[in-house]
């Protein structure tokens, strides 16, 4: 009798135990969710399209377009000033050039934008494209991480511009983002023959693409992460890669001009690049930052921002 109500008493204990262990995970689990933020609300200024045809003398006519902006007073900003761009669970505030929402090829995985790539090269399908973020900066500084696949490609822009140009019989199509902006390479230099095309290393990851090697060149290899940040103020452009400085020019400068002569960009071989880049980021010198479909697997991931002023 009293064994019997030992084990009885024991199992009462360890259920009660059991009871208050499970209410302690469900109060902790409770704790979690009603922690865990709510999704960012992105604002945007304008929801009006506009454009602007533009004719230069020597160089070929273009439409540059203008969607609606992101209003930073929407974005989370953090004590040192930067704003995170990317949230690290929804693509918001984001959209794929030249259109209005995020194409299937673009995606969140692990907390970080990634894009399933087509192995296409720069043959966008239609579900992919390049991403860009629904702002135009102007003086700022960029941070991120990036991380590409065996033998990927891909790059960071910034200053672009939307850029339309009609064929013979009129019809619109979208030029391709890099014929307005500047390149910071993302590349796995070790086995994609970008790496040793160009000039003295000048396509490899961090450099500025085809005209600037990154120097050193000190880029981790595919499948790890790699620290990128990007500085632009009053034309003054510096590149860094894992937290070293690998290269500075400057834009609307005759150097500028000169590199771009030198480049697959050059005025002879692509009028119309050569034109949006020897005066990139328009009147207002300012456009959007983005990241590209070259149709490889690759990863970006704790995105902020700094204005500077």
């Amino acid at each position: 009798m009293k064994k019997i109500v030992y084990i009885a008493a024991s199992a009462a204990m360890i259920l009660s135990l059991a009871s208050c262990k499970n209410s302690g995970k469900k109060a902790k689990e409770a704790a979690s969710v009603e922690a865990e933020p709510a999704p960012t609300e992105i604002k945007y200024l304008s929801t009006e399209e506009t454009t602007q045809e533009v004719n230069n003398e020597g160089a070929p006519a273009y439409i540059a377009v203008s969607k609606p902006q992101v209003d930073l007073a929407s974005v989370p900003q953090d004590a040192d000033g930067y704003y995170t761009i990317f949230n690290g669970k929804d693509l918001a505030g984001w959209r794929t050039y030249g259109r209005d929402t995020v194409t299937a090829r673009w995606t969140v995985e692990d907390g970080a934008i990634k894009l399933s790539g087509s192995n296409t090269g720069e043959g966008q399908t239609a579900e992919g494209g390049d991403l860009l973020f629904a702002h135009k900066f102007k003086d700022f500084e960029l941070d991120l991480e990036w991380k590409i696949s065996e033998g990927g490609n891909s790059g960071i822009f910034y200053l672009a511009q939307e850029i339309e140009t009609k064929d013979k019989d009129g019809n619109l199509r979208w030029e391709p983002i890099y014929i307005s902006a500047p390149e910071y390479q993302v590349l796995d230099n070790a086995n994609h023959p970008d790496a040793k095309l160009g000039k003295d290393g000048n396509r490899q990851s961090a450099s500025l693409y085809d005209m600037i090697p990154a120097v050193p060149q000190n880029q981790k290899p595919f499948g790890e992460w790699n620290k990128a940040k990007i500085l632009v103020y009053q034309g003054t452009v510096v590149h860094y890669q894992n937290d070293e400085k690998v290269l500075e020019y400057h834009l609307w400068t005759q150097q500028w001009t000169d590199m771009l002569q030198a480049s697959k960009f050059s005025e002879k071989a692509w009028p119309l690049a050569f034109e949006l880049l020897n005066n990139c980021g328009g009147e207002n010198h300012e456009g959007y930052i983005g990241i590209q479909d070259h149709g490889n697997d690759v990863w970006y991931r704790n995105i902020r921002v700094k204005e500077l002023k």
